[in-house]
């Protein structure tokens, strides 16, 4: 097989290394290349498509398992609870929880820099602290809302 783009020439199209080419490869997102004669591997110009489309999905907040899902979910059309839209609005809502967080992260940060605080451990002592670290002990693990109900009052 003669015809097709060697592995440097995917991977500068897509805008990706060869080493996250060979991942995906190993990963089933991408599939195995044909190889020529003397080894070197030869992809079709679709992988160019479909490396940028697992790096667009990547940015939109998918995972490499949501893609992998999203793309078995396209081969077989006739399935629709798997496919985009279905993932795209449960993406929707984990976006606009993330965006809550975040709103309430930057919330307290400015009533930190507000309140003049400098030294963290000075400041969690403090009466009129606006970072809620007591509070913080009572949030879930790996959850990053920070309850803004503990800093009212302060400023």
């Amino acid at each position: 097989m003669s015809e097709g783009l060697r592995t440097s020439q995917v991977a500068t199209a897509a805008g990706v290394n060869t080493q996250t080419l060979r991942y995906y490869e190993r990963r089933g997102l991408l599939a195995e290349p044909d190889r020529t004669s003397g080894g070197h591997r030869v992809y079709p110009a679709e992988a160019v498509t479909v490396l940028r489309v697992i790096k667009v999905a990547q940015r939109l907040g998918f995972t490499l398992d949501e893609v992998a899902d999203l793309r078995e979910a396209g081969r077989h059309r006739h399935r629709t609870d798997t496919g985009l839209q279905a993932r795209a609005r449960a993406k929707l809502v984990e976006v606009d929880a993330r965006i809550r967080d975040l709103q309430t992260i930057r919330a307290t940060l400015v009533e930190a820099l507000d309140a003049g605080c400098d030294d963290l451990t000075a400041c969690a002592g403090s009466d009129c602290c606006p970072l809620p670290f007591t509070a913080l002990a009572d949030v879930p693990a790996g959850s990053t809302v920070l309850p803004l109900a503990v800093s009212e009052g302060h400023g």
